[in-house]
């Protein structure tokens, strides 16, 4: 029976990814920063928080990581942790940087100081490519990153490309374009969308008010993902993949989805707020998955009007 830790469990592709481990029949073992205090409330909602055993870890310390990892003793590492919003990292770049950086940092070095066979999963973020322009970003496409989350995540993935070329890690990151779920929480536009126009379909009168809607993403199904995390730890080699749909999609297109699926006219409740606008912002962003197609087997299945109803379905 392999055991997998999982570094930030409480968050959406944490439980989606515990979940898809127990049915692997893996030991699973969860990292939180404070396990005693943590609610672990995406767990509970899918009803898994019993099989998993938790820790305390701190990711900034070595010290915490290295007596967790000689205590569980895993066979693989998903690394998931970190402050995670866009949006609040313009707010809290330090705090975003250390988290996502230093977190990584203190992982592949314990690996190494334990010279263990463990293999590890980074998660990276579509963020570090920037705009693309209408270019489809591969693994071999430049970084522009345009936010601090951005830049940590840039730098977590190059700290793994490092250590698997000078120390022989089994280190590989993904790089996740969007992916969305119920287990999404409001502060991500997605779910703020989707919580807004059920209420309103419901009979509120409120206004949903949002920033640019005519950014572009690639948006996918989060559980679809996760397998993607796992089949990259399953193969030979360790490599990094860019893991996305190839459809991209503008804000407004989503919103449009959303509105229509509950038969409502978008246009009379959504204002335009200047304030919601970020510093800096990427347009366009769509990711090429042909890699992971070719290499391991993974394609997504649901698109964009999936994600939507799917989500709209959840809270209905």
């Amino acid at each position: 029976m392999k055991r997998a830790l999982i570094c930030g469990i409480s968050g959406q592709d944490g439980a989606y990814l515990s979940q898809f481990l127990l049915n692997k029949s893996y030991e699973v073992y969860g990292g939180s920063r404070d396990a005693q205090m943590t609610s672990f409330g995406n767990l509970k909602y899918l009803g898994i928080d019993k099989e998993i055993s938790f820790y305390s870890i701190a990711l900034n310390d070595f010290r915490s990581v290295l007596q967790v990892l000689t205590k569980i003793q895993p066979d693989e590492i998903y690394n998931l942790a970190g402050q995670s919003s866009v949006g609040l990292s313009f707010e809290q770049p330090v705090e975003t940087l250390e988290s996502i950086s230093v977190g990584t940092l203190n992982l592949l070095e314990v690996i190494r100081f334990l010279n263990k066979p463990i293999k590890l999963y980074n998660a990276g973020s579509s963020e570090i490519f920037g705009n693309t322009y209408g270019l489809h970003a591969d693994e071999s496409t430049p970084f522009r990153p345009r936010s601090p989350y951005a830049v940590a995540k840039a730098t977590a993935f190059w700290e793994v490309a490092n250590y698997r070329e000078a120390y022989n890690l089994f280190a590989c990151t993904g790089i996740l374009f969007n992916h969305e779920s119920p287990l999404r929480p409001e502060r991500f536009v997605t779910q703020k969308i989707i919580k807004a126009a059920c209420r309103i379909a419901s009979g509120s009168r409120e206004k949903l008010q949002l920033g640019n809607v005519s950014i572009a993403r690639d948006w996918g199904w989060a559980p679809e993902y996760i397998e993607a995390m796992w089949l990259m730890l399953q193969k030979e080699k360790p490599d990094d993949y860019v893991i996305a749909t190839g459809e991209t999609n503008t804000l407004e297109n989503f919103v449009s989805e959303v509105f229509n699926i509950l038969n409502i006219d978008w246009h009379e409740y959504i204002i335009h707020d200047d304030s919601l606008l970020r510093p800096t912002d990427i347009l366009v962003s769509s990711g090429n998955p042909e890699k992971a197609m070719k290499v391991l087997g993974w394609q997504a299945i649901y698109r964009m009007r999936d994600v939507a109803r799917m989500m709209v379905e959840a809270i209905r």
